[in-house]
């Protein structure tokens, strides 16, 4: 009884691991692998601090022009955008906390798209007088 028990064990475990690496990432020689049906594409996550340097924050119509005219006419095909709070230290080394809104963006690499992304976070720092906008980038297996 004991040895079916372990084998048991055994073809469990093997079962449960290869199900949990179809759905991995694999690097192998730097091309990353995706499972059957997935197709590789670059993450983009671009995080946008709310506060204005006189003290007031972006508005929610304000938001929402820059998202119409800026960012989904460069990605019209879609993206995603959440709202959060985050903190970070100043270039004075002082604490800033702020509501943000995040923009993931799942797009395939490309000149035109590293264009884009950087004309999207120069104008939000231009038309909102903002430090920076933090961009970070990844990459993902995506099935539909």
């Amino acid at each position: 009884m004991r040895p079916r028990l372990i084998t048991l064990v055994f073809i469990t475990a093997a079962f449960l691991t290869g199900a949990v690496v179809m759905y991995r990432l694999i690097l192998l020689d730097g091309i990353v692998a995706c499972r059957s049906g997935a197709s590789t594409l670059a993450r983009l996550e671009l995080l946008f601090g709310t506060g204005k340097k006189d003290g007031s924050e972006v508005t929610e119509a304000e938001w929402q022009d820059f998202l119409a005219t800026v960012v989904t006419p460069r990605f019209p095909d879609g993206l995603t955008v959440l709202s959060g709070y985050g903190q970070w230290h100043t270039d004075e080394g002082k604490p800033d906390r702020e509501n943000l809104r995040v923009i993931v963006i799942w797009y395939e690499r490309s000149k035109q798209g590293e264009e884009k992304i950087e004309a999207i976070r120069n104008a939000y720092r231009e038309r909102f007088e903002q430090e920076s906008v933090m961009r970070v980038d990844g990459v993902s297996c995506v099935s539909f």
